[in-house]
């Protein structure tokens, strides 16, 4: 008896082996075979499928593994090995097993349930125009038959099945493909962090495809419900009726004696049931009950027109992300993450404050004991009311409502030294700047090596323009133009390619960086900015 029959079978045991990769490349290899309309494999014909273009990862594999892997595959049921006796030329092969392998019928079903469920998961639908023109010219058709059966003449039987299987099948890819692309557009936008470019190319094309869709869809749905509707107002049961009776024809007897007309009967009750609820799924696809329930049709019109609006939303938000601008969503996701990441509970307390600008109230100044005892046994914020210790304010403060005491007022500080000393240091850093501005204006583009050595201020406001510059400047670009923020300096930066790195000396350090070309112009000049 070959191996690979028994009734224990476990055909999907190999997806959870150790060795599961091998596994499913060898019956992948009887897969391929069986297309090629071979039956039988040998390990020597397997181990060549693995070697070859086909499974290059598996190109090592021994004739051992494989011929191991074989009968591991053929004990789980998912092949079936018979004693193979040809080409034996030595008395050591014919006292060698040797089996010729076959996918068994639970290993044919195995493969067909693995391939469906990766079709369905990698899936991604198409909106099928085309199948609602031909919804509707069969349709159309069918309304030619039922006309003519009113007259008085029967439906023909093989004309009209094949209309009505024809109509089923068109209708089932269109719904199965409108619904798995509906997912993966959903994916598709979902996903738009992973590649930018490509989605924004990709979004053109997408729109354009989905609003043709949609005008298809307005057109060919309303002619498909008035078709419908007029299929029913002509009499659809006798259809559906001489449908289901051509394929009871076909039911096989159960044995005995009767048993033909009942098999008959109950296959035709069967496929009645089955046609009503066909063409009841296909008339509500398309027609609208009521307000309140609306054809299936208008709701992919109504997720398609969404989706549309998704995607122009999310290319909005990628742009508004590229300019730079605020996002409070990705500012509230960095903070959230600055929490998780803080030391400790005081650090994440100071953090609070710093972003939210939240104080104690600072007005309820309780007593100095008060404070001590607090500052030697603090107490949590998450303590309640009724069980926190009692704090003690000032007398003056319950009595009066105030803290200031009353008599003379205070005496004014004179504080002109600290102003003169305040303006003259204002007046100095005027000063630096307003000669750091002139020593860094460029009379035209200027290599970064050939800028000499910078000062502390010539450096610093270097720092400030060469900052503002790269900031702006997008990635994928080489130059920039930018202006400071007081509109006074124009600056304008273009990378330098395949250059050394330029050393740029300064009287605080040295500064390393890529060669560019810096113009830096003075928009304002600083006579007119120092008159005013």
């Amino acid at each position: 008896m070959p191996s690979g029959s028994g009734s224990t079978a476990q055909p999907f045991a190999h997806l959870q082996a150790q060795n599961s990769p091998l596994y499913r490349a060898v019956l992948t290899a009887f897969g391929r075979a069986k297309q090629r309309f071979t039956v039988h494999l040998r390990p020597e014909d397997v181990l060549a499928d693995l070697h070859g273009d086909t499974s290059p990862e598996h190109g090592d594999t021994s004739l051992e593994t494989v011929t191991a892997a074989l009968a591991q595959l053929a004990e789980w049921g998912n092949l079936r090995a018979d004693p193979d006796t040809g080409r034996v030329t030595t008395v050591e092969d014919f006292h060698r097993a040797r089996y010729l392998y076959q996918l068994s019928p639970y290993g044919h079903a195995a493969e067909q349930a693995i391939a469906t469920y990766e079709e369905a998961i990698g899936r991604r639908g198409a909106l099928q125009s085309v199948a609602l023109s031909d919804i509707a010219a069969q349709l159309r058709a069918l309304l030619v038959i039922a006309t003519d059966a009113t007259i008085g003449g029967p439906p023909d039987a093989a004309k009209t099945h094949l209309l009505m299987m024809s109509i089923v099948d068109r209708f089932t890819g269109l719904a199965d493909n409108a619904q798995a692309f509906m997912a993966s557009l959903r994916r598709t936008i979902d996903f738009a962090d992973a590649d930018l470019d490509a989605f924004i190319a990709y979004k053109e094309q997408l729109i354009s495809y989905i609003e043709r869709f949609i005008a298809d869809l307005a057109n060919r749905g309303a002619e498909i419900a008035g078709l419908a509707h007029q299929i029913e107002t002509a009499g659809v049961v006798p259809l559906l009726e001489v449908v289901a009776r051509r394929e009871a024809a076909d039911a096989a007897p159960n044995g005995g004696d009767g048993d033909a007309d009942a098999a008959y009967e109950a296959a035709l009750d069967e496929a009645m049931t089955a046609w009503r609820q066909r063409w009841q799924g296909l008339r509500d696809w398309f027609v609208s009950s009521d307000s309140s329930r609306q054809s299936q049709a208008r709701l992919l019109r109504t997720a398609a027109i969404g989706s549309i609006r998704q995607l122009l939303g999310t290319v909005a938000a990628i742009n508004e992300r590229r300019a730079g601008r605020t996002d409070r969503s990705a500012d509230f996701r960095t903070l959230a993450l600055w929490f998780a990441l803080a030391p400790d509970d005081e650090s994440a307390h100071q953090l609070w404050h710093t972003a939210f600008g939240l104080s104690p109230a600072r007005h309820l100044t309780t007593t100095t004991e008060t404070q001590a005892r607090n500052q030697e046994r603090p107490v949590p914020a998450s303590t309640p009311w009724d069980r926190a210790p009692r704090q003690e304010i000032s007398p003056r403060l319950r009595r009066t409502g105030s803290y200031e005491r009353r008599g003379a007022p205070t005496r004014v500080i004179d504080r002109s030294q600290q102003r003169r000393l305040l303006a003259e240091h204002t007046e100095r850093e005027a000063a630096q700047t307003a000669r750091a501005r002139a020593a860094l204006v460029t009379p035209g583009p200027v290599a970064l090596s050939r800028l000499g050595e910078l000062d502390s201020a010539e450096f610093r406001l270097f720092l400030q323009l060469l900052g503002d510059a790269l900031a702006t400047r997008r990635p994928d670009s080489r130059e920039v133009v930018t202006a400071t923020s007081d509109g006074t300096l124009q600056v304008r930066l273009v990378l330098v390619d395949q250059a050394e790195p330029v050393r740029i000396v300064t009287r605080d350090g040295v500064l390393t960086g890529p060669e560019h070309l810096i113009e830096i112009t003075d928009i304002a000049p600083t006579a007119a900015r120092t008159n005013r």
